[in-house]
């Protein structure tokens, strides 16, 4: 099979369309130009390969529900984001780092091993409730309702911008 070659057209475009998402969705791509055009090129080599953009940092299955948490923007940005200032492959990066008052410092990997990702999609029921159980709380923009099942709030809803105090515990 004859692949295209994956043009700087294509990369300049997908470029300004993922910096325009970010900074309307009040996130901030790495100040490092070239650098995030490297990481474009390989988001695109992949959905080339699979269909979707796979975090190029990280090692695809091929296989889409196998690898929803790490399809960009992935699972992980956020909670990277808050702890480190850059998600783990440094598309994004928090405000001082995007401002060069902070460099990029190596992020941990916090996606949990194969074995382990099936074990967290689960969500159980208690005996003695109905209630669902699910292995992370879930959050409520108190503004606009937005909900999201993550460690923590995140620190600007992806909907309306309130900021993380504006959420609540919801489940």
């Amino acid at each position: 099979m004859n692949v295209p070659e994956i043009t700087e057209m294509a990369i300049d475009a997908a470029y300004r369309a993922l910096k325009a998402d970010a900074e309307k969705n009040g996130y901030r791509l790495n100040p490092d130009q070239e650098f995030v055009k490297n990481l474009i090129r390989g988001l695109l080599k992949n959905e080339q390969r699979y269909g979707y953009r796979a975090c190029p940092c990280r090692l695809a299955s091929g296989i889409k529900d196998q690898d929803l948490d790490i399809i960009c923007p992935c699972d992980y940005r956020d909670t990277d984001v808050e702890e480190h200032g850059a998600c783990y492959c440094a598309l994004y990066v928090n405000e001082s780092i995007a401002t060069g008052k902070q460099n990029v410092a190596p992020v941990p990997e916090r996606r949990p091993p194969r074995s382990e990702r099936r074990k967290a999609l689960v969500v159980k029921t208690v005996s003695t409730n109905t209630r669902p159980v699910f292995p992370l709380p879930v959050w409520r923009c108190k503004v606009c309702g937005y909900l999201c099942a993550r460690e923590q709030p995140p620190g600007i809803c992806p909907i309306c911008k309130a900021t993380k105090e504006r959420f609540e515990r919801f489940v």
